[in-house]
């Protein structure tokens, strides 16, 4: 008996060490998180309302500054698409981190609203916001499928390809 349960703490404990942290994964990914811009307008980037923060709509905004803009269909692939939501992704990992410190804090993705600049006749939203959505999987695993919707807009704000907001919930 003690010798299976030295065996059962040795593989929780390896399990656990084991376990990379979000930052470890992001640089395992190459992906460097940068200080978030001020908000364009009068609204805060994020509110933390007890264990759950709410992030306000985040575009491709890279670390320059700048954004991918156009309209998916049109302007853009499914495929550009899906890099301007994984950018979109790396905008609102670089807002989260400056609001909580450690991204090791985050418990869950819970929702997200990925939102697509796009032509009338375009259908595959979701396979844009795969983009956001395989990141944060890649990223925070389990704790990172979430609930989703993706929409289709005629227009969005300086004519970003994607626009995402979430809520996350957190230690």
């Amino acid at each position: 008996m003690k010798k299976h349960l030295s065996l059962f703490m040795f593989l929780l404990i390896a399990g656990t060490a084991l376990a990379q942290s979000p930052e470890a994964k992001l640089k395992e990914l190459k992906i460097e998180l940068f200080t978030p811009p001020a908000p364009m307008a009068n609204y805060v980037r994020a509110v933390r309302t007890g264990n759950l923060i709410y992030l306000a709509g985040h575009g491709p905004t890279r670390a320059d500054g700048t954004n991918i803009q156009g309209k998916v269909g049109r302007d853009l692939t499914v495929e550009q698409g899906y890099d301007a939501a994984k950018q979109t992704g790396i905008a609102l990992l670089s807002t989260l981190k400056s609001e909580i410190g450690d991204l090791s804090k985050v418990k869950r993705i819970v929702k997200v609203l990925g939102m697509v600049n796009c032509t009338e006749d375009f259908k595959d939203q979701p396979k844009v916001i795969n983009g956001f959505s395989d990141l944060m999987v890649a990223v925070f695993g389990e704790k990172g499928k979430h609930a989703r919707s993706a929409v289709g807009m005629y227009a969005l704000p300086s004519n970003i390809a994607v626009e995402i907001e979430i809520i996350v919930e957190v230690e």
